[in-house]
């Protein structure tokens, strides 16, 4: 039985006060009002504590995903100088070794950071460790093809080195520069009647040169050659420089193209200060005229 001191009445009176509207209630009703109103309240507070937690998971997810991004972006930019760096490396070479360079493709890696951060972040980091490894592949090709092509270049040197020192062998400057031909390689009737087997060069007591490199194989008095130098080039070519008026080498000198042996002279049968210049292959005298400036372009082909 309800005592009377449990019951509690709202009355609601309206405005214009024609009725009085009572509401009775017992403190059971209040009791269960506030269970009911306090459940409700802390179920709502709870799923928006469960729903908060969420939100802060997912932030922190799509944090770590973006920074996971954001470094393989930078790989990714690594990755293309490196390629970038490794192509030009291979022109380079293929220029070297005289290969025409093919035009690289450029590395088209796309900018993960412009897409949603989502499952696919595996997969293009899958994509970039590929590539490292491609990357790191074409480097070991690249320096393998260096260490080749620094061989050939080496090659090529001695080959050049050796065409140089065998053109540096062939008579090909006039002894005397600028000195003219006034005596030909050709049959004559003065001084004397015969075939003169050299060519006369205007030169009047002037600095005389070795028109090749080679070995001095005599320097000393020849009769109507007078003072006389004879330089054997080793390849079958001989050069003779006769009347000279002072020797400046001795036999079994090495000497140079260019280099100063004598000075021009009148010694021995002539008519003049000048220099007998005398070219000898094989044995037998040919016309020096064209081994003046230069090595004829016959003989140029015949080398190997």
């Amino acid at each position: 039985m309800i005592k009377l001191k449990d019951r509690y009445y709202i009355k609601i009176v309206p405005h214009r006060g024609d009725k009085v509207h009572r509401l009775e209630l017992t403190r059971r009703h209040i009791v269960a009002a506030a269970i009911v109103l306090g459940a409700a309240t802390f179920g709502s507070l709870g799923f928006a504590g469960v729903q908060t937690l969420r939100a802060h998971a997912e932030v922190a997810s799509l944090q770590t995903q973006a920074a996971t991004i954001r470094q393989i972006d930078k790989k990714a930019d690594t990755l293309r100088t490196q390629i970038q760096s490794v192509q030009k490396q291979n022109q380079e070479i293929q220029q070297l070794i005289g290969v025409k360079p093919k035009s690289p493709a450029s590395p088209k890696l796309q900018k993960t950071s412009s897409t949603r951060p989502g499952g696919e972040v595996d997969l293009v980091g899958r994509h970039i460790d590929q590539l490292d490894a491609d990357s790191k592949a074409l480097a070991a090709v690249s320096n393998e093809n260096r260490t080749l092509t620094m061989r050939i270049l080496n090659m090529r040197h001695i080959a050049a080195l050796g065409r140089a020192r065998l053109l540096a062998s062939i008579p090909s400057i006039n002894p005397v520069p600028g000195a003219d031909i006034v005596g030909c390689f050709c049959y004559r009737t003065s001084p004397d009647v015969e075939f003169h087997e050299g060519v006369d060069l205007n030169a009047d007591y002037q600095a005389v040169r070795a028109s090749a490199a080679g070995t001095v194989v005599s320097a000393d008095y020849d009769g109507s050659y007078g003072e006389k130098i004879v330089i054997d080039h080793g390849n079958g070519y001989q050069t003779w420089y006769a009347h000279l008026s002072r020797i400046d080498v001795h036999a079994g000198e090495t000497v140079y193209k260019g280099e100063h042996i004598a000075v021009s002279g009148n010694t021995g049968f002539s008519t003049g200060p000048h220099l007998h210049y005398q070219l000898m292959h094989d044995g037998t005298p040919i016309d020096p005229t064209p081994f003046l400036n230069g090595v004829p372009a016959n003989v140029l082909a015949s080398l190997p």
